[in-house]
């Protein structure tokens, strides 16, 4: 990783609390909490976000580089809470995947398992017990918005983590899956295209 990326402050972390998964010890805020337009994504909460200067920044920015900046800081907050603290030019698509399945705890999108009768089903008549998800277009938005933003702070494409291959499976089986569980297809629809008007045929020729 080129030593020109800019790194996440890793230093004096926010008190945690302590989630664990396959790959160790995760410490995570217990006040995270923000909307995305399909599901509660966890988010950081920064100082700037509140400081003076905040209120009278300009408007300009768009809605995604305003969500891809907040994506950024709360990336950045996870890997200042993990144990051991993560640097940024550390992180690798293992890690990236880590923070993907953490996410799923917020998840609002209900995603029925092959035992559920509802299996397959868009729109399950009852509730069922089946665990809540990130949905796929969720996770799949939110890497392409840290990966661009990855670049923006100096990485090289060649070494961004949220561009590794085991990333880009992991979103393809959640995608199969989901759709399966929830009865839905996301492929996307072909446009139809216009009919072509046929060319008005040649005049007669006169007889000479």
């Amino acid at each position: 990783m080129a030593a020109s990326v800019q790194e996440f402050d890793t230093s004096n972390p926010a008190t945690p609390t302590t989630l664990t998964t396959a790959t160790g010890a995760i410490n995570h805020p217990t006040t995270l909490s923000i909307t995305t337009t399909t599901n509660m994504i966890p988010m950081a909460s920064s100082s700037s976000s509140s400081s003076p200067s905040s209120s009278t920044s300009p408007s300009t920015l768009s809605r995604y580089e305003n969500q891809k900046r907040r994506d950024w800081n709360t990336f950045g907050q996870y890997l200042r809470n993990h144990r051991p603290p993560l640097s940024l030019s550390r992180c690798s698509g293992a890690h990236v995947l880590e923070f993907l399945r953490y996410l799923d705890q917020f998840g609002k999108t209900k995603v029925h398992t092959q035992l559920c009768p509802f299996f397959g089903h868009p729109n399950p008549p009852a509730p069922c017990p089946c665990p809540l998800r990130q949905a796929w277009g969720s996770l799949d938005a939110l890497i392409g918005r840290l990966r661009a933003a990855f670049e923006e702070h100096g990485g090289k494409p060649e070494a961004n983590p949220f561009g590794a291959r085991a990333v880009r499976l992991y979103l393809r089986e959640v995608r199969d899956s989901q759709a399966k569980a929830r009865g839905i297809s996301y492929e996307k629809k072909k446009r139809k295209r216009p009919p072509q008007p046929h060319p008005p045929p040649p005049p007669p020729h006169g007889n000479q």
